[in-house]
């Protein structure tokens, strides 16, 4: 199992009191109540002092109600901010606006926190001397879906691992050092706030201006799969953008030179290649052909955002667009 490399940083003492803002964005959804009441149910710790951001996303303040009767029923500490855009990289830069503590976690507005969560989280972080802390996001599928889906467990992001350390982020489940040199200041893309993949290109930022990310394992939050996302289509158009994310990071790191540009291109082309090949080799088994299938996709994302500098919709021939909830094709935010 990969480990992060160990920062030489100080632990502080067990008796003193940490405070974290935790962050919600939300955008029409009556589930930022059942977020709340879950982050409220998470083991008490007298050395926590925990405060709740949540962003309403909303061109009018649509959740203010839901969330204050929500915070008075759990007797949280909730700050309620309107960032009306659509956008929700602006509702992510409010919600960093708004933070004052050390410490600034993420968490997504159809998603549940389990009891360790924040202390998992907290833990790794003094652990491992790391900027940022990411944990599992587990999907919770019906039992209307089919069988290849949940032997695949395609909807629960995986963590990247690149020699040693983790190489990408996501912002359903993770925590932030505020004042990290890497994170000071950084702000999410605006652009990107409708078309996908501001989480992704914020946490490239970040590990390009040196910031170590770490994992917890055990601060797990959980996320009820919509039943309109069983579907192998919805798959491969998320699949392809987070492809076409991590082909603007490698645009951002490698530059855009038409020499660099191609041999990402050529590289991601033949991994795809190899890709479809598996994907035919495991026909028999619906989950391992769909899972080589959907790596191939990824690897298309790639290509397509490193030669031509947009983001399609995937078999369209369309510039993809993007809701308020920050979601479109994509499962994560």
């Amino acid at each position: 199992m990969a480990v992060t490399a160990r920062i030489a940083r100080r632990a502080p003492p067990t008796d003193e009191i940490r405070s974290i803002d935790i962050c919600v964005c939300t955008f029409r959804r009556a589930h930022i109540a059942d977020t709340l009441h879950s982050i409220a149910r998470c083991a008490p710790s007298p050395t926590l002092d925990v405060r709740v951001i949540v962003a309403d996303n909303d061109d009018t303040p649509s959740a203010r109600s839901l969330v204050d009767a929500a915070a008075r029923d759990c007797r949280l500490d909730v700050s309620y901010i309107h960032a009306p855009a659509r956008n929700i990289s602006v509702a992510r830069n409010a919600c960093l606006d708004a933070a004052t503590a050390d410490l600034v976690a993420f968490i997504d507005d159809d998603e549940r926190a389990t009891e360790d969560w924040p202390r998992a989280l907290l833990a790794t972080l003094d652990e491992t001397g790391a900027d940022a802390v990411l944990g599992p996001v587990k999907a919770i599928y019906g039992r209307l879906f089919p069988a290849w889906i949940k032997d695949g467990d395609f909807h629960s992001p995986r963590p990247v691992w690149v020699g040693g350390e983790l190489a990408s982020a996501y912002s359903g489940n993770v925590l932030i050092r505020r004042e990290s040199p890497p994170f000071r200041g950084l702000r999410f893309r605006s652009e990107l706030g409708r078309s996908g993949g501001e989480d992704s290109f914020f946490f490239a930022q970040a590990r390009q201006a040196g910031a170590r990310l770490a994992y917890a394992p055990d601060a797990v939050v959980t996320e009820i799969v919509p039943a309109e996302r069983a579907r192998a289509r919805w798959l491969l158009e998320r699949y392809f953008r987070s492809g076409e994310t991590h082909g603007l990071c490698l645009l951002h790191t490698d530059g855009a030179a038409p020499l660099v540009r191609a041999r990402n291109a050529a590289l991601a082309g033949a991994k795809a290649l190899a890709c479809v090949v598996m994907a035919g080799c495991n026909l028999a088994k619906a989950h391992q052909m769909m899972s080589w299938l959907l790596r191939g996709v990824m690897h298309l994302g790639v290509a397509a955002r490193v030669l031509g500098g947009k983001r399609w919709r995937l078999g369209s021939g369309r510039p993809a667009a993007r809701d308020a909830t920050g979601r479109n094709n994509r499962g994560r935010r």
